[in-house]
């Protein structure tokens, strides 16, 4: 098992820029997906963004698309997601989560493809 741990987020203003990182350990970093998921209040569980195992693809929510990046370090053993041009309904609890199957083909996009989770960041994003 993989422990997570998000950290990065914050209050911004409409148009600004956040960085969130994820920490990986206990487990190898490298050879799985991790993603990037959001989730408010009384909501389910929204999927934002994934990077390959090897960091060559990635994928993303159509509501961030051109707006976020994802992006990993496996020598860090660190997740990132950076957020541009926020917009106030991006406000919500992030986390990461790393795939729960390893070398994977496919960049997962569902939460039920990923095994473990980080405790969550809130970003707020004010008008």
């Amino acid at each position: 098992q993989v422990q997570l741990v998000e950290s990065g987020g914050g209050l911004v203003q409409a148009g600004g820029s956040l960085r969130l990182s994820c920490a990986a350990s206990g487990r190898t970093f490298n050879g799985y997906a991790m993603g990037w998921f959001r989730q408010a209040p009384g909501k389910e569980r929204e999927f934002v963004a994934a990077v390959k195992w090897s960091g060559s693809v990635t994928y993303y929510a159509d509501s961030v698309k051109g707006r976020f990046t994802i992006s990993r370090d496996n020598d860090k053993n660190t997740l990132y997601l950076q957020m541009n041009s926020l917009k106030p309904e991006d406000t919500d609890v992030y986390y990461c989560a790393a795939d729960s199957l390893m070398l994977r083909t496919l960049v997962p996009k569902r939460a039920s493809d990923f095994g473990s989770w980080g405790q969550g960041t809130q970003v707020t994003v004010s008008s």
